[in-house]
């Protein structure tokens, strides 16, 4: 029994069959691209919290105004300045730079998750490419098993017929050479499959092994729907996060000219004496230098938001020749399959049962005969190969838009 009849059989009994929702749910869930990016996530969201809270205080112990000259060095208490200073200190950066840093960090969780969602649809695009190509290795073994069983009915036939005379000596020796001829075929086919098989593996796992059930579906959406809804394109879909975090720098390199202040509490303990004494100061920064420092890197965030929108622009157009591209494609090949399916196959097998018949009525010999057959299997081939290729161009329409 071959591995196409009996993955059929296992696939129309419902057992070890592996459906297409099923891979999907399995390549979704165990992918390790999927679980890097959720990682990516909670890193964003976790730095997020911290994101516009001030920076820790700072603790300052000293010892101020200590004689090393003089009738009072190295004393501690003979000096009424000596003091032992503890200080706290706090910077306060501007409101305006903590709301930059707060959007910045809200637009990265938005971007790593619309990453995210493009992860998932390049998964689910790359597993039905895999799908279609192990269905179609799939379809066309068993093609050429049926084949080599009709060629084998075909050798048993002929020494009889040989002997009968209505068959020549050179019939059989071509009927081999067609065997030879679709095993070399079978060969290739086993080698596609082991290759299919392995691409759908880095999904699925095991299950690859499995019988496949389903096919990966229709068109979701019109390509007319696909046209007006392109800047929902799960890869544009990122500029806009990456637009909100280069706005949001560009905004903190605006808050740099107001400046940042500080505030510092200070005790400071003499001897008794003396007494001991309490100090408060704030600290601003004086941003004077803003034609050198502040405006350069304001005017790198500004190009740096205009470079993104340039890309953005871009990527649309590429993506809209791609659709584009993509909907000629398919009805190129809906045309090419419908006038396959509804005239070229009728001609190969009508030209194939004539040659048949004139062989057997003695008319014609088996070289037409096995070149028609020929023929009738090179149509069925390419009708595989036009539908394998009309569901990956829909596969691949079917993933340009998240559900």
């Amino acid at each position: 029994m071959s591995i196409a009849l009996a993955g059929s059989m296992l696939a129309s009994s419902g057992a070890y069959a592996l459906s297409f929702a099923e891979a999907r749910e399995i390549a979704e869930q165990q992918s390790p691209r999927v679980s890097a990016q959720r990682l990516q996530i909670d890193a964003v969201e976790s730095a997020q919290k911290a994101a516009g809270t001030l920076p820790d205080p700072k603790l300052s112990v000293g010892l101020e105004n200590f004689p090393i000259s003089g009738m009072d060095r190295w004393s501690l208490t003979r000096e009424p300045m000596t003091m032992q200073r503890l200080a706290l200190m706090q910077e306060v950066p501007n409101q305006a730079k903590r709301d930059a840093k707060v959007a910045s960090a809200q637009a990265r969780v938005e971007r790593e998750r619309a990453a995210l969602v493009l992860q998932r649809l390049q998964i689910r695009q790359e597993l039905g490419l895999a799908w279609i190509a192990a269905q179609a290795v799939e379809q066309r073994d068993q093609l050429l098993a049926e084949l080599l069983a009709e060629n084998q009915r075909l050798q048993d036939s002929l020494p009889a017929r040989v002997a009968g005379g209505s068959a020549q000596a050179g019939d059989l020796l071509a009927a081999q050479q067609e065997a030879l001829a679709l095993s070399d075929r079978r060969d290739d086919l086993q080698r596609d499959r082991a290759k299919a098989r392995a691409m759908l593996r880095r999904w699925v796992g095991p299950r690859a092994d499995e019988a496949l059930q389903g096919d990966t579906g229709a068109l979701v959406r019109p390509v007319a729907q696909l046209r007006t809804e392109l800047s929902s394109h799960a890869e544009l879909a990122l500029y806009p996060a990456m637009q909100s975090i280069a706005r949001a720098e560009s905004h903190e390199a605006q808050s740099e000219s107001r400046g940042d202040w500080s505030w510092e509490l200070a005790y400071s303990r003499r001897d008794r004496r003396w007494g001991d004494m309490v100090s408060f100061q704030v600290t601003f920064d004086l941003p004077w230098q803003k034609d050198r420092r502040q405006t350069p890197m304001i005017q790198a965030k500004q190009r740096e938001l205009e470079r993104l929108e340039a890309e953005q622009e871009d990527v649309s157009r590429r993506h809209l020749q791609e659709l584009d591209d993509s909907a000629a494609e398919l009805q190129a090949l809906d045309s090419q399959i419908e006038r396959l399916k509804s005239t070229g196959l009728q001609l190969a097998q009508g030209r194939a049962e004539l040659a048949l018949s004139n062989y057997r009525a003695a008319k014609g010999d088996l070289s037409a005969v096995l070149g028609a057959r020929a023929q009738v299997l090179e149509t069925r081939l390419r009708l595989i190969d036009l539908q394998a290729q009309r569901d990956g161009v829909t596969t691949r329409l079917n993933s340009l838009i998240a559900d």
